[in-house]
């Protein structure tokens, strides 16, 4: 049977797929560190720390957790996914993902040590989005937790440009990290004993992963 794409064509084309994603998501680093008042190399710096750490998830702590129902994931949909190779056994281990979870907050502790915005005003900042992010993200059997893509970043946004707006780049990174991390994971955490996985990662979908991207993208929208 002829195969429906030539396979040097097609390979071509998703190398220029990814070739073009990978610029882009470059050029918006480079767009967002400058806003930050960074160099250019600490940009790079940090993106190379992001992708190599993406694959790499760090135990923290382990929780009981309910058997997944029978139903989670509908038949239709279930060929598609990956099981996941480790047995369920009562308790989920919670651990968070270097490169999308563990770098970003770091990064966000040192803007804030940076001599950037007062620390009441970051506090406020981080409530509200992690408010947001809580009243709009939801649980995904199977998935995890998802939340509309630029709920978050839009949030930070306004809310950094309202709080303080001599600081806005900074507080938009900050609250927009730690408001989703606090929101949309740490608030969630009873949500996550109830779907049944024994591992559950924060910022487990590494550099493409929401802690990650909202920091950048509510940059951005400043």
């Amino acid at each position: 049977m002829r195969a429906p794409f030539a396979p040097l064509p097609l390979l071509l084309f998703v190398g220029l797929v990814v070739l073009l994603v990978s610029f882009v998501q470059v050029g918006a680093l480079t767009l967002a560190f400058d806003k930050l008042g960074l160099s250019e190399e600490f940009g790079f710096l940090l993106l190379f720390a992001s992708l190599f750490g993406s694959a790499i998830n760090l135990p923290l702590f382990a929780v009981s957790a309910e058997a997944p129902p029978t139903d989670a994931v509908p038949v239709a949909l279930s060929g598609m996914l990956r099981h996941t190779a480790r047995e369920f056994r009562g308790h989920t281990l919670i651990a968070i993902n270097v490169g999308g979870g563990l770098i970003p907050v770091l990064f966000s502790f040192y803007l804030i040590g940076r001599g950037g915005p007062p620390l009441p005003v970051v506090a406020a900042a981080i409530g509200i989005v992690a408010l947001v992010s809580r009243l709009v993200s939801r649980p995904l059997p199977g998935v995890g937790i998802g939340m509309p893509a630029f709920v978050a970043p839009i949030a930070a946004a306004l809310t950094a440009l309202l709080l303080g707006p001599e600081h806005s780049a900074a507080l938009a990174y900050i609250s927009g990290t730690l408001g989703v991390l606090i929101g949309a994971d740490l608030l969630r955490l009873s949500d996550i004993r109830r779907m049944g996985t024994p591992v559950a990662a924060i910022g487990g979908a590494g550099t493409f992963d929401g802690i990650f991207i909202t920091g950048i993208v509510a940059v951005l929208l400043i």
